[in-house]
């Protein structure tokens, strides 16, 4: 059931004051990492979603702090290509799902349910999410966008 991964912590509320929608990043804003875990994106290596259009596992051999999660990588050339522009590898919403933040709340994002939309990558729960998704990516994005990162306080 969606409700069973919903991320709902101790999170301090960040408002966006002056804006009629936040930014699909927001640099004080936590990436979803999982309960028991440090490591965004499920360890998958971000920067192979734009190179090789698909998930591929990250390498611990090869890792990057950043926003207080460590990011995994394939090789020292992708981790390096991340660290000098991670806005630009980084999923959207601190890696939540990009439908349930569209919604108005968190829920965990898969790296399996992925898809790279104008440049940015964005994640989604599960198949039946991401179905319901990509019935008006356009739509929900700017949804998401409006609601990132109120969501985070709720």
């Amino acid at each position: 059931m969606l409700f069973s991964k919903l991320k709902f912590g101790a999170v301090a509320a960040l408002a966006v004051v002056g804006l009629h929608g936040a930014p699909a990043f927001a640099k004080d804003a936590p990436i979803y990492t999982g309960t028991f875990s440090s490591t965004a994106v499920g360890g998958y290596d971000p920067v192979a979603y734009f190179t090789q259009q698909q998930p591929v596992k990250g390498d611990r051999r090869f890792v990057h702090q950043w926003m207080g999660a460590e990011w995994r990588f394939t090789s020292a050339e992708n981790r390096d290509r991340f660290a000098a522009a991670p806005e630009q590898y980084a999923p959207q919403y601190g890696g939540y799902c990009a439908w349930a933040v569209s919604q108005g709340y968190t829920a965990s994002g898969d790296p399996q349910y992925w898809k790279v939309v104008d440049g940015k990558l964005y994640l989604n729960y599960d198949a039946s999410v991401q179905k319901k998704w990509e019935q008006d990516i356009p739509g929900f994005i700017t949804k998401a966008d409006k609601n990132w990162p109120m969501v985070l306080g709720k």
